[in-house]
């Protein structure tokens, strides 16, 4: 799941400027006359020489997405990767939340331990395993999210942290070639980006996103998977969904949008308690939603 949100935050113009095409021959058709809205369409927004409240801009992602590259702007994406590596963990059998016990603690109230520390042949995955395993007294989902921190090298207070997350993601993505690394110059400064470079894994993964809300809508999250619910929420959250949905047409991403807000609105509590739930997923869905 981790290099599945990695890989949806890489942008490429293609995917846009299908959708655009689309709206404007559907316009040519409600308008043969050459007559045009007094309001511009979704997904007709003015290009980027024009304004600089793109779409690109709304998504925290900067000049360069339109070929792939991610924002290291937006500190969302940063902490939707820590909710992936917890929600991760759990679905591998290597994390749960403490028992309620007799005062029913609620989701964020509730400590996350270590279920079984057995390797899971990612070294990022282990390294955060081995801190919540080794971290005493154990810490709450929100509490991880923050000390699982990809943007520091050192310590806070007792509690260690991660290193250069979002880097070695990319750099994991780079050797399964879905990326690839290059040097680019941002104003003052260079700095290592990694552009989209396999760009089929991308729109398998899109379309997955897509289908999963349109045509293959089962109208109740636990029949969902899983990883897909969790990418979906994540990302919306790390204001990266937009990028999944900004080829549809209007009327698919309005329906899109609508049943994703269905999704928004349930209450993690009461769905933590159904058959089959994952408590720790929906812990992590609570402290993004709430």
């Amino acid at each position: 799941m981790l290099a599945d949100m990695t890989s949806l935050v890489q942008r490429s113009s293609g995917l846009v400027q299908r959708r655009t095409e689309a709206s404007r021959n559907a316009a040519d058709k409600d308008h043969p006359d050459g007559e045009e809205d007094e309001e511009p369409r979704r997904g007709d927004e003015p290009d980027d020489d024009d304004t600089g409240d793109s779409k690109e801009t709304t998504s925290h992602l900067d000049g360069r997405s339109a070929v792939g590259y991610t924002s290291f702007w937006n500190d969302c994406i940063s902490s939707g990767l820590r909710g992936c590596m917890l929600i991760e963990l759990a679905l591998r059998g290597r994390l749960q939340l403490e028992a309620c016990g007799m005062r029913r603690k609620g989701l964020l109230a509730r400590k996350v331990i270590c279920k079984s520390d057995a390797p899971t042949g990612d070294v990022l995955l282990d390294e955060a395993l081995k801190h919540i395993k080794d971290t005493q007294p154990p810490e709450t989902v929100q509490s991880w999210i923050e000390l699982l921190s990809g943007e520091f090298s050192a310590c806070i207070g007792p509690y260690p942290v991660l290193r250069n997350v979002r880097e070695r993601l990319a750099k994991n993505l780079v050797e399964k070639g879905v990326l690839t690394t290059e040097k680019q110059n941002f104003l003052l400064f260079d700095m290592t980006t990694h552009p989209l470079t396999n760009n089929n894994i991308k729109q398998r993964l899109i379309k997955k996103v897509q289908e999963s809300v349109l045509e293959k809508w089962v109208n109740d999250p636990h029949r969902m998977d899983k990883r897909l619910l969790a990418l979906i929420f994540l990302a919306h959250s790390s204001d990266v969904l937009e990028n999944a949905f900004a080829p549809l047409l209007d009327d698919q991403y309005d329906l899109a949008m609508k049943r994703v807000r269905t999704l928004l609105e349930l209450e993690p509590e009461g769905e933590s308690l159904k058959a089959n739930a994952n408590e720790l997923l929906w812990s992590v869905v609570a402290a993004f939603t709430k």
